[in-house]
């Protein structure tokens, strides 16, 4: 294979607050994927994952265990580092922002750009996010709390040193629009320059001096390096960066990145806050940083203060590696939010990985040990049906090639498993156990077995970057190599006369759903167990909220009021506010545009298919320049939390509320 050239790639650095669901691990699985199939493509790849250690949140939670902020840290990075390896992640370093080199690098950078008048001491006086670790103004706020996470914020005054980013802006906006790839998908693209750039950017806190748990700020001992300084600057400190100018000739070869691969929550700090950061370093930009999106379960995103997490170990301990690598690949959109539940894994797995992919391979090679005593042979006796067989088995990999250069992986998957759908087909086309009862019809046999071999060995070659094991395991049962990419458009390279194994092995058993189900409650009243065990002593009395009462009001007065159930078809972000969601909603025969403030407690996907109690007669109003045509009616407790009003059972769009 011609080597192409470096190909770095990374992923965003996990927080050590805690151990991470397989939401977290879908993006190092996803980003393996790639730098796999990179790396099978020729290109010389760097690929480099790690642990994000500094901050208020990690000081508190080593103070809550009992041990120093240091010794919190090693043991969550250590499991970390353990699930990817349990899921065969071939990174090429592991960077923790602990690391020595890295910690001298960030005062480094910290100093130079103060150095340069980039970065001023001040104080900020504002609304703080523990939890995310951010300031906020009274006007960013989304309902009081705060806009990323819609949890509570406090009032916070402290010395502080500030980045200029409103010095950058413009040259950051005249970037993007130049370079449509940057950001991708497009969606996001949108967000971030019709949500931040464009309004105008404000100086960001780059020091904080509350806590103490981070990169000391050495020429001003009393502040440590605030935690985005410090995160993001791993991507070019794990690869040799010098601030002083002497950087490596590693990252001469492999800056700047080809790809960053985050999630959609922290692609404002990548395209925003990180490509700034580069320019004042007089440093290029990332080439891409995709926002991939969310791993929900049920529909809804995982938390463990809800109770639905899943946890990557014990998905592999059930399932195997290589069937939970394909369901996250394969079930994950371009750019809208995936699902995953156990029982979506068993189904998938019975689908596609047990009776496409295993039963094609198991008889195949028992076929081949009935008629042959295992030996492959091609007999040149062909028919016209062979043809279409090696046209899919050849053009399978410009196709996947394309999907994977657009960041396409599960449509890339389907491109593979195509292959393998074609050659079960050429088995009901051909019928070899009808040839076998003639003698006659030998070497028709002999050259069909040779086809089948030859078309799952393709298959297997491409599906390597993706389920490595399963890949390599069916090269052993073929007794043969899997193939470089370049050889793939090449029908007739399994030499003919090898002899496959005797003695075939079931790649993916089919799973009995009920069993699935027993072992999912099992680990679930395990984990309910374990949280019981950590929690806090239940309160003597469920909380109740008490509000200001209203006025009373007549009967007549309620009767003016008209509640109908409608059911969400639509809804979208308000693009002038951060507050504001705008749902399209069936009520009747009629669809009413509604606009709501809900945007810190419902995402757009999340809205899209609930009945909700509507209030349809309110008069129509106009907010953040959008009309709305009515109300959702929600229920708030005392610490600002929405939840939409529902029907308790299934009732028709408009049914009346009385």
């Amino acid at each position: 294979m011609q080597n192409k050239g470096p190909y770095y790639l990374t992923t965003a650095i996990a927080y050590t607050s805690g151990k991470p669901h397989i939401g977290n691990n879908y993006e190092i699985i996803l980003a393996d994927s790639i730098a796999r199939f990179k790396r099978k493509e020729g290109y010389e790849v760097f690929f480099q994952t790690g642990t994000d250690e500094h901050g208020q949140k990690i000081e508190i939670k080593a103070q809550e265990a009992g041990v120093t902020p240091k010794e919190f840290v090693d043991s969550v990075a250590g499991t970390i580092r353990g699930l990817c390896d349990l899921v065969d992640i071939s990174y090429d370093k592991f960077i923790r922002t602990t690391d020595e080199d890295h910690e001298r690098q960030v005062q480094k950078i910290f100093k130079r750009l103060y150095n340069q008048g980039d970065i001023y001491k001040g104080a900020y006086e504002g609304l703080y996010c523990t939890p995310c670790e951010s300031f906020w103004t009274e006007s960013q706020l989304v309902d009081g709390k705060c806009p990323d996470c819609g949890r509570e914020v406090k009032p916070a005054k402290e010395e502080a040193y500030f980045f200029r980013m409103s010095k950058y802006a413009d040259r950051l906006i005249r970037h993007i629009n130049e370079h449509p790839e940057f950001i991708q998908p497009v969606s996001r693209k949108n967000e971030m320059m019709n949500n931040f750039l464009l309004p105008g950017l404000q100086d960001l806190c780059v020091s904080r001096t509350s806590f103490r748990w981070g990169i000391p700020v050495d020429f001003d001992p009393g502040h440590v390096v605030y935690v985005w300084l410090d995160a993001l600057t791993n991507y070019i400190t794990g690869i040799g960066y010098d601030a002083d100018g002497g950087s490596t000739e590693q990252y001469k070869k492999f800056w700047p990145a080809d790809l960053h691969l985050i999630g959609k929550d922290i692609i404002r700090f990548h395209t925003i806050y990180w490509p700034i950061f580069l320019m004042a370093l007089g440093e290029p930009l990332p080439k891409q940083v995709f926002g991939h999106p969310w791993l929900l379960m049920n529909g809804g995103k995982m938390s463990k203060s809800k109770g639905n997490v899943i946890y990557v170990d014990d998905l592999v301990d059930f399932f195997g590696v290589d069937a939970v690598r394909y369901y996250v690949l394969h079930e994950m959109p371009y750019d809208n939010d995936g699902n995953i539940t156990w029982e979506l894994i068993a189904e998938r797995t019975n689908s596609d990985l047990a009776n496409v992919l295993g039963n094609l391979v198991n008889r195949t090679v028992a076929m081949s040990n009935k008629y042959f005593g295992g030996v492959v042979a091609d007999k040149g006796v062909t028919e016209e049906i062979d043809e279409d067989l090696k046209k899919t088995v050849c053009g399978a990999y410009g196709k996947v090639a394309e999907r994977m250069e657009t960041l396409r992986v599960a449509d890339a998957l389907t491109e593979i498993f195509a292959v393998f759908k074609r050659c079960n087909k050429y088995i009901d086309e051909t019928q070899p156990w009808v040839l076998g009862k003639d003698p006659g019809q030998a070497d028709r046999l002999s050259t069909v077995l040779y086809n089948l071999v030859e078309g799952i060995l393709v298959g297997a070659s491409l599906l390597e970057p993706f389920m490595p094991r399963t890949a390599q395991r069916i090269a052993e049962q073929l007794n043969t190599s899997l193939r470089d990419f370049d050889q793939l458009d090449q029908f007739g390279l399994y030499p003919s006369g090898n002899k496959v194994t005797d003695q075939p092995q079931i790649l993916f058993a089919r799973l009995d759903l009920k069993e699935v189900e027993k072992r999912e409650e099992e680990i679930a009243k395990a984990q309910q167990a374990e949280a019981a065990a950590s929690a806090q002593p239940p309160k003597e009395e469920a909380p109740v909220v008490d509000i200001e009462p209203k006025p009373e009001i007549s009967y007549d007065d309620f009767a003016k009021l008209q509640f109908q159930v409608g059911e969400i078809i639509a809804c979208q972000a308000v693009p002038k506010s951060k507050k504001l969601l705008c749902s399209q909603v069936k009520v009747g025969s009629q669809i009413k545009q509604i606009v709501s403030g809900i945007r810190a407690h419902y995402t757009p996907e999340e809205m899209v298919g609930k009945k909700v109690m509507v209030l349809v007669n309110l008069k129509p109003a106009t907010l953040a320049g959008v009309v709305s045509e009515g109300m959702l009616l929600c229920a708030e407790d005392a610490e600002g939390n929405l939840a939409l009003v529902a029907p308790e059972k299934e009732m028709p769009a408009g049914a009346e509320i009385c």
